[in-house]
């Protein structure tokens, strides 16, 4: 299977429906407290979304994975409390805007990260193209693609899927840090994975 790779800014259609609904599908296990219809998930995320700090794989008209990228002091996302109580109504509305704020945007590395170095966000894939190497394809994209010299994400300890596709990209684990409250998130651990441009770890 062939996939196109692009910037979401570059495509000829507006991608933003589409990525909402892949976002939607990969994180499901922890947005479904806000909705069980994944068409009202993606309507109400489809507006987070910075198209200059995504990437997509395409295949045909289809979006199959998408993965943000950003340094130091930026995230990929931002979001609209008025979109999100619209679409979840008032008390959920704010209970997204809690959990968007906490996860995607004060999440942030237990190290410092230096100008040289791009953060992998929000990788996800359509349940249609999972094991087609469609996000595989993408990120060996983003890092060919983008001028940083070394490339970090997060990743929990029960995504034994996501962690062997890091590894096989050239990703190594560099820290892990315990979950405060495990049992409630569903995990152990958090993951830190780095991938060097002279293929070394971080110290």
């Amino acid at each position: 299977m062939e996939f196109t790779y692009k910037r979401a800014d570059e495509l000829d259609f507006d991608p933003r429906p589409q990525i909402a609904m892949v976002f939607s599908e990969g994180f499901y296990r922890w947005l479904q407290e806000l909705s069980k219809d994944k068409a009202c998930l993606a309507r109400a995320f489809a507006h987070i979304f910075d198209l200059s700090q995504f990437f997509v794989a395409v295949h045909g008209d289809e979006i199959a994975s998408i993965v943000g990228c950003c340094t130091a002091g930026t995230k990929p996302v931002s979001f609209d409390k008025q979109i999100l109580c619209k679409e979840f109504g008032f008390l959920r509305g704010r209970i997204a805007k809690i959990m968007l704020t906490k996860y995607l945007l004060q999440n942030v590395y237990p190290f410092p990260l230096g100008a040289e170095t791009g953060s992998i966000e929000i990788v996800a894939s359509s349940p249609k193209y999972h094991r087609t190497g469609s996000a595989f394809g993408l990120i060996n994209y983003v890092m060919e693609t983008l001028p940083y010299r070394d490339y970090v994400l997060e990743v929990v300890d029960n995504n034994t899927g996501a962690i062997a596709l890091y590894e096989k990209l050239g990703f190594r684990e560099i820290q892990r840090t315990p979950e405060k409250h495990a049992k409630r998130a569903g995990f152990d651990y958090r993951i830190y994975m780095k991938h060097s441009a002279d293929g070394k770890e971080a110290d």
